[in-house]
């Protein structure tokens, strides 16, 4: 059976073999009184920020603790060329879908998009929840995955801070129907930020594209057939995740 994975509070920077490592919290609880992990059991500790601990349960304390003695400790570097999502507010809880399927996939980062045709409005005390659900959602499918880093779920961008984001990237694009040239074919940098735009399901105004052509970012299309706005992103991911050679 394959360790469970945990995400602990703070960094693992200190981590060797041999060491011992406290898990408590929510994510002790769940490890005690949800997995009923005993003595003897292998785990992987992680600190999300690219550092992982495999070790084994040496003390089970009270429902929410466990201390876990280090067996091997493993760092990855931050991912090059980085991938940024920009993902417009999709309806009900497709947003949890895209989130956890792009960081399934390898995402580094998601940036939640107030597009214009967005029928969802993440306003107040709605809008704090909602980014909670995404950001939990991204832990929770880097845990299943075995990240040892879990992608960043931005604060809410409007289609000006999206077009800024977007002047600043390595490489920029938005998944477009009206593109002419296949995001398959693009040329693509080795090293720094890869940013792309997903729209809603109503589709990217032509404001909105203006704006982004102006900061550089050109329409691709990904296929030739018309993906919900939940899953273009995790296709795309794909695609760039492949053609970097970053699943190589």
């Amino acid at each position: 059976m394959t360790a469970p994975v945990f995400v602990t509070d703070g960094p693992l920077t200190g981590a060797r073999a041999g060491s011992s490592l406290t898990l408590d919290g929510a994510e002790g609880r769940h490890a005690v009184s949800v997995r009923r992990l005993r003595v003897g059991e292998e785990v992987v500790l992680t600190d999300g920020a690219g550092t992982g601990a495999a070790g084994t349960v040496a003390a089970v304390e009270g429902k929410d603790r466990l201390v876990v003695t280090v067996d091997a400790v493993r760092s990855e570097p931050p991912a090059a060329p980085r991938i940024t999502v920009v993902q417009a507010l999709p309806k009900g809880d497709r947003g949890e879908v895209a989130v956890e399927t792009m960081t399934e996939t390898g995402v580094d980062a998601i940036v939640p998009w107030a597009a214009a045709r967005c029928i969802t409005q993440w306003k107040a005390e709605r809008g704090a929840k909602s980014l909670g659900k995404w950001r939990a959602t991204a832990r929770e499918a880097a845990k299943q995955s075995r990240r040892l880093w879990i992608p960043e779920v931005g604060e809410p961008m409007g289609t000006a801070a999206v077009a800024k984001l977007l002047a600043g990237a390595a490489f920029a694009g938005v998944l477009h129907e009206s593109g002419t040239e296949p995001l398959a074919a693009v040329p693509l940098p080795v090293e720094g930020d890869i940013v792309l735009v997903v729209g809603p399901e109503g589709g990217v105004a032509p404001q909105e594209l203006e704006a982004f052509a102006a900061a550089g970012a050109r329409p691709y299309r990904l296929g030739p057939t018309v993906l919900r706005t939940s899953t273009a992103g995790t296709a795309a991911a794909a695609l760039l995740l492949t053609r970097t050679g970053r699943w190589g």
